[in-house]
């Protein structure tokens, strides 16, 4: 804990036996109370790893749900377990657990509700790997997104993030997507709540066994992306209305 706060870890894996060892390591269990693993149903021995590791709530879905439906089992059993600060953490190691202090007194201490670990800020992406197309795309994206959210980000993209419990009670992550697209989705949700989203640079590694999506899959992530930030400006114009930001 941190100032009396409860911290949970939240794992949402699929095909992560190779990585789920070294990532588990590096979390700094002096300040995290609890970590949560639900499995997607993965291909490998995903699960065998997990209770090997000693992790006590594994969750296991029968049949894949999506990165998406994957974080909503995730989310729901850290408010489930009255979690006060919950933090995404992509078992697949391409991000460090070592920020996780960093991101938990951010919010502990009243700096930021939400905080992203940013790619994007210094020179991180790059050096860890991430292929120049991607960089590229994120880049543009980021910069429309910026554009109708009339927001600052460095990237919203980034798969490593922390949350206040009151934020994620606020907002109606469940009826969102299933797939990659939950994310901007989510951050969107935030945005339009009013809510402030701090970020902290990371460091990454692009690698065989890091998770990563196809060139089709992205296309259609990146128009995914597009749509949720032009319903988003069309709300705060009032000239539609979405469930997305419907407050609960």
């Amino acid at each position: 804990m941190i100032n009396g706060k409860k911290i949970i870890v939240v794992m949402p894996a699929y095909n992560a036996a190779v990585t789920l060892e070294q990532t588990y390591r590096e979390i700094p269990f002096d300040i995290i109370d609890e970590v949560i693993l639900t499995d997607d149903c993965s291909g490998d021995n995903t699960i065998e790893k997990a209770k090997e590791l000693g992790i006590n709530e594994i969750l296991i879905h029968a049949t894949n749900k999506g990165y998406g439906g994957n974080q909503k089992t995730c989310y729901n059993k850290a408010l489930a377990l009255e979690a006060d600060i919950i933090i995404m953490l992509h078992p697949d190691y391409q991000y460090t657990p070592k920020l996780i202090h960093a991101i938990s007194y951010m919010i502990a201490n009243g700096v930021y509700p939400v905080v992203l670990a940013s790619r994007i800020l210094g020179t991180g992406a790059i050096k860890g790997g991430m292929p120049v197309i991607k960089y590229v795309a994120n880049r543009i994206l980021t910069c429309i997104q910026n554009i109708l959210l009339h927001r600052k980000l460095s990237e919203y993209h980034s798969g490593y993030r922390a949350f206040s419990a009151d934020v994620l009670k606020s907002i109606d992550y469940n009826i969102n997507s299933d797939d990659f697209i939950f994310d901007n989705e989510m951050l969107a949700q935030i945005f339009y709540a009013g809510y402030e989203i701090g970020e902290v640079s990371c460091p990454t590694k692009y690698f065989k066994d890091a998770s990563s999506i196809n060139l089709r899959r992205s296309v259609i992530y990146g128009l995914g992306v597009l749509k949720v930030s032009l319903v988003y400006r069309f709300c705060k114009w009032r000239l539609m209305k979405s469930k997305l930001f419907l407050q609960k």
